[in-house]
C-alpha cells in the first residue's frame, strides 16, 4: 500500500506526463438522469470534508478544480437541469435544518 506520501508523487508524475494538458473532444450522450447524477457527484468530490480533499484534488491546479466545476454547471445548463438542481439544493439544504 502506497503512502500518502508516495501517492502525491505518482498523481504528480501523472499529472506532468506531456500531452495531459491537450484538449480532447468527448461526444457525449447521456440522460438526463445520469447528468444530474454526474453534477452531484462531481459537487461532492469536490467538497472539502473532514479528512479533506483527496491526494490527487490536493495536487490538482485550482484552475483544474475551476474548469471541473464549469465542466459540471455547462452539463446541467445543456440539459435544462439548472434551476430542478437548485431547487433540489434548497430542499436538501432546508431538511439539514
Amino acid at each position: 500500500m502506497l503512502t500518502e506520501n508516495e501517492a502525491a508523487q505518482v498523481f504528480d508524475t501523472i499529472l506532468s506526463i506531456p500531452g495531459m494538458n491537450e484538449l480532447v473532444r468527448i461526444d457525449l450522450k447521456i440522460s438526463r438522469k445520469n447528468v444530474l447524477l454526474l453534477h452531484h457527484a462531481i459537487a461532492r468530490g469536490l467538497i472539502q470534508n473532514g479528512s479533506g480533499p483527496s491526494v490527487l484534488l490536493q495536487r490538482a491546479a485550482e484552475e483544474n478544480i475551476e474548469e471541473l466545476r464549469q465542466l459540471s454547471a455547462d452539463c446541467l445548463s445543456r440539459a435544462g437541469l439548472t434551476e430542478l438542481n437548485e431547487k433540489l439544493a434548497r430542499l436538501g439544504a432546508e431538511k439539514k435544518q
